[in-house]
């Protein structure tokens, strides 16, 4: 069956572990890999990067809109995303294949990277360079082999043992030091590494799913800092802040737009509707639903 939608925005990788189209996953000490495999001619939408993701499409197009740059991925390419960052997409089958679309994604976070520089006796050597959001990485043959080689671990992944896991991911990260020298070096260190202004990193970001920890990350600050920084700008705490500044924006689409509980909790940066309910009636002494029904009542 041919299918044709958008999503609504993902933290990732939690919410892809949870997505209808997941066929497998693997874990390991940091690192995931989920594989998805689907019929498709178009699926549209958006997600929100706790870690950094490595994307291999074995069949079919991925593209990915990082602001104002697309970067689309092909069968048997391969893409970087840098963790803490949201992501537009849009993804879709080949024509010759009934549409369909066969990918993995890898999911790294910053312990993994450190535990294989361990393992591999890596000598590692400060970079003056960043990594980029978003870049394509050339795949070899041998990374196409290592691909080939993931579904028998997927089938046995109940009964193979952690060693055995950790010993394959490991695997994976040397193939990917082989294809790209200087991508694993500089992902030991923290991204970006100029200090960006506060105002523009909060703005950029308050409708997404990033917590205190991801602002400090993104405008290159400690989390301490960060913290006493943002005190001083807006005369208030990060956390209390930004609550307020989304249950503004909710009450405002609550008045405004037709959306429902549920979409307007999302849209606004919250992670689950129990919570947004409670904080919403804390805030307006009402429920969403009350303050639209009495709203709409006055009307």
């Amino acid at each position: 069956m041919v299918v044709r939608r958008t999503e609504k925005l993902i933290r990732a990788p939690k919410g892809m572990e949870q997505a209808p189209d997941r066929e497998e996953s693997l874990k390991w000490n940091g690192l995931t890999v989920i594989q998805f495999c689907l019929h498709t001619q178009g699926t549209t939408g958006s997600f929100f990067l706790k870690d950094h993701l490595l994307l291999f499409v074995k069949s079919g197009v991925y593209t990915v809109k990082y602001r104002n740059e697309k970067h689309t991925v092909r069968s048997n390419e391969m893409i970087f995303l840098h963790k803490s960052i949201k992501v537009d997409y849009e993804k879709s089958g080949e024509p010759g294949t009934e549409y369909l679309l066969d990918y993995m994604m890898f999911y790294l976070n910053g312990d993994i990277l450190h535990k294989f520089a361990d393992f591999a006796d890596w000598k590692t050597i400060h970079s003056t360079n960043e990594v980029a959001p978003v870049s394509v990485i050339s795949v070899n043959a041998s990374m196409r082999a290592y691909i080939d080689s993931l579904p028998s671990y997927f089938n046995q992944s109940d009964s193979i043992s952690d060693g055995l896991v950790g010993v394959k991911f490991m695997e994976l990260l040397f193939h990917l030091a082989e294809a790209n020298t200087n991508l694993l070096q500089q992902l030991l260190y923290p991204y970006p590494t100029e200090r960006s202004q506060i105002e523009q990193v909060v703005e950029e970001n308050v409708t997404n799913p990033v917590s205190i920890e991801d602002l400090a990350y993104l405008s290159g600050r400690s989390l301490s800092t960060f913290k006493r920084e943002f005190r001083a700008l807006y005369n208030s705490s990060p956390l209390k802040w930004i609550r307020n500044r989304r249950l503004d924006l909710a009450s405002q689409l609550l008045l405004e737009s037709t959306q429902s509980v549920t979409d307007i909790c999302y849209a606004c940066g919250f992670e689950n509707t129990t919570h947004f309910s409670k904080v919403f009636k804390m805030r307006f002494d009402l429920s969403p639903t009350e303050y639209r029904r009495r709203n709409f009542r006055k009307e």
